[in-house]
Parts: C-alpha cells; structure tokens; sequence
C-alpha cells in the first residue's frame, strides 16, 4: 500500500526521501570494459553468448534483416511510429541554433561556428521493457543537428532480433544498428572494435551496468547523462479523477522496482481514494510484482497545505516528470523551478511525452532536474569560436592585454602582444 503523509506531521527527511541507489557494479563493469578494448570482437560476441544468450556470426544487422523487421511490424505500428516522429521533429526543429559573425567594429570580426559531432552511438534497452520511443527521441535530435553517422546498439536477447526497435530506426534514421547490450555495448562505442565504430558521444538509458559503464567511459567520449530510474511527481487539486491519478502513477512504477511515484495534494480526501484506486489497479496490471515493489518502496502521496506548497515539494524533489493536475496549470507554472518535462492540466498524462506530443523524454533524473536539461539538438552539436584582428586593431588594444597579463604573471603572454609593435620587427 502506499504511504500518504502529511506535511508537517511527519520529519522533512520523510517527506524528501529518494529512492535507495543501486548496487555497486563499479567493478564488474570496469572489467568488462578493459575485455572488450583488449580482445574487441571476440570478447563482444562471447558476451552476447554469456548475457543475451545468443549466437552470432555478425554483430551488425543487415539491410535484409532491417528490411524484414519493418515489414514484419505491420503498417499500423509504421503510422504511429511515423506520427510520433513528425511531432518530435517538429519540436527538436526550433532548437537548432546558428553560427554566428560580429563585425561592428573597424578591423575585427568574432564568431562562433556550431558544428556536429562526427559520429553518435545509440544504446536502445532490450531488458524487462523494450523502447523503440527511444529510438525516435535520441536519434530524431542527432539527425537535425547534422551528425553525419548514428550507430546503434540493441541487445538480440535470445538470439531474437526485436522488430519494433528495428523499424522504429529505420523511421528516425539510424545508419548502423550492432546487435550488443550491456556494459559491452558502451565499451565498443567508446573505443571502437574490429566491427563497431568509435563514436564522440553515447546516449540512451539503460540499467545499472549500462549507466555506471557510461560513467567509466565518459572523457574518453561523450555522454547525455547518468539517468537513474524512472520518476512522476503529480501535483493535483481536490477536483481530479483519482482513477486518472492512479494510473498516471503506475505508469512510471511498471518501468522498474527503483522508479518513484509521488502525488502531492492539498486534499486528504484524493489522497485517500488515489491510494485505494492504486490498489484496484495494480491487480491489473501484467507488471504488477514490479510496480507493486516501486509504490510500497518509494511510492507516497503527501498531503499539503497549498497547491503552493506541493509545487514547492515539487521544486525540492526535482522530478523526471511533473504533472500538474490542477483547474489552472497555467498560474502553477510560473512557480515551478525544477523539472525535467512538465505536463500541464488534467487531460496531459505523462505517457502523452513517453511517445507522442514531441518534447523529449530523454531526462534528468534524481533530483538532477536542478541543473541540468532534457535532450535537445544541442547535445549533438560543438561550438568553436574564431577572433580575427587586423594589426591596426591589435596595436590598439596590445597595452591592455599586456596589463592584464602582466597581473597575473605570465610575463610571456604580454610579450606575444607587444612583440608585433616593437622597432625592427614584423
């Protein structure tokens, strides 16, 4: 059953708790990384054996393969994939940024280029749940910003390729697809092997394994995040359906027995009947042992004096995904600091973001939402700045950079300006 609390009656460290963090893998994935730089191929298809018990001859899904996935799907999945494809280009579209040139004043030009990174690696999850959602949201932005190459890495778990996750690259533009999971998969991203590629950046979720290898390989490429399990905090007044809440709750406690599902509310009345509706439809559910292990272990629904007030539990907790379930989410907006995608009102589910409405699901988690963003098309691109001065323009301004120089030290930086202008020299 899940635990509703009122706020003020119980101690802040209740009311702010997060989830317990996983179990240390630092070591087993660090293993795993060295086998694959060490023995590449032979150390990935041994891995696939050992962990997705399937036997191999080519790690890289062929065009005949890809072909066949798509067609075996059927063309209703095609239209939605598409549907959903439209309206994360649509959105991703309006954050592509422009380089830029400055030359206002006599004998200077400054700029800044943005440019794409050369090669993305993808790892799309093939565990407990399969998301070709995934797909769309990682690989749509790459392909707006320019990258010239998407690789992707999906796991065949029992030898069998997943279909779905298949066409739902062949949709967003994936030009290399590598049958590997794991720890393994992000090895052979970061470092390259006989058959993957090394890419400059890797993105996508994954468990524990895949997350802590992300952060064993980061500096030697690029990642989007350390995401940690899926989180919904709703923010709801007295006047919602607690059918709708419950369901809005269980959907993010069936993706992982560490997801957190919380509801703050301003009336005990809801919170009472969300929490009897939670119940009901648990029982319903094909993944109930996970979702029921999510709600009683990090679930809560918490009882607070003001909508004002649950918004400021909201901004504390800073969760992956924010409802608020409220007749004006409008003038609750503007209050809210910390969140990774909020969805306003109550005909907005969070499933709406997971697959349709465009913005990005790819998100902080675990309170991260402080300071960092969703997935954009800026993940996938480099700024590079250029200066250009004219001598003129240099002599003009050699005395400062002299100064300054010489404040802090560095008597040799000073000289590089001054040099130019000294008699006798070019």
């Amino acid at each position: 059953m899940i635990r509703i609390l009122a706020f003020g009656a119980v101690p802040n460290e209740e009311i702010f708790s997060r989830m317990e963090s996983a179990a240390d893998v630092s070591a087993v994935v660090g293993e795993i990384i060295a086998d694959v730089r060490a023995r590449g191929d032979q150390a990935l298809l041994e891995y696939c054996r050992k962990f997705d018990r399937a036997e191999l001859k080519s790690l890289e899904v062929s065009q005949r393969e890809l072909d066949a996935a798509v067609e075996s799907v059927g063309p209703e999945l095609m239209r939605v994939l598409e549907q959903a494809a439209d309206n994360i280009r649509d959105f991703h579209r309006r954050q592509i940024r422009q380089s830029f040139v400055i030359a206002d004043k006599e004998g200077v030009v400054l700029g800044q280029r943005v440019l794409p990174l050369a090669r993305v690696g993808l790892y799309v999850p093939g565990g407990t749940a399969s998301y070709p959602s995934s797909v769309l949201m990682n690989c749509i932005p790459a392909k707006l910003a320019g990258v010239p190459e998407i690789v992707m890495t999906t796991p065949a778990t029992g030898g069998q390729l997943n279909p779905a996750i298949l066409a739902a690259a062949r949709v967003a533009g994936v030009d290399r697809i590598f049958l590997l999971g794991g720890a393994q998969a992000v090895a052979a991203l970061a470092y390259g092997t006989e058959s993957v590629p090394r890419v400059d950046k890797i993105v996508g979720p994954g468990n524990a394994y895949v997350a802590e290898a992300k952060r064993q390989v980061f500096g030697q490429v690029a990642i989007d995040m350390i995401a940690g399990p899926s989180e919904i905090l709703i923010v709801a007044d007295g006047g919602c359906n607690p059918r709708h809440l419950a369901a809005d709750l269980l959907s993010q406690a069936e993706h992982d027995k560490l997801a957190s599902a919380v509801l703050v509310t301003d009336s005990m009345e809801l919170a009472k009947a969300v929490a009897g509706e939670i119940e009901v439809q648990l029982a319903k559910l094909p993944r109930e042992e996970i979702a029921r292990a999510s709600i009683e272990n990090n679930g809560k629904i918490i009882v607070a004096p003001s909508l004002e007030q649950a918004v400021e539990v909201s901004n504390e907790l800073a969760p992956e995904h924010l409802e608020l379930a409220v007749e004006d989410p409008f003038a609750l907006l503007p209050k809210v600091k910390n969140a990774g995608s909020v969805f306003l009102g109550r005909s907005c589910p969070e499933a709406l973001g997971d697959y349709l409405a465009g913005p990005n699901h790819t998100l902080p988690t675990m309170g991260t939402a402080r300071f960092s963003s969703p997935l954009s098309v800026d993940d996938f691109v480099k700024k590079s700045a250029f200066t250009y001065y004219t001598p003129a323009a240099l002599k003009a301004v050699a005395p400062s950079i002299a100064a300054f120089a010489r404040k802090e030290g560095l008597e040799a930086h000073a000289r590089s300006a001054e040099i130019r202008f000294e008699e006798g020299t070019k």
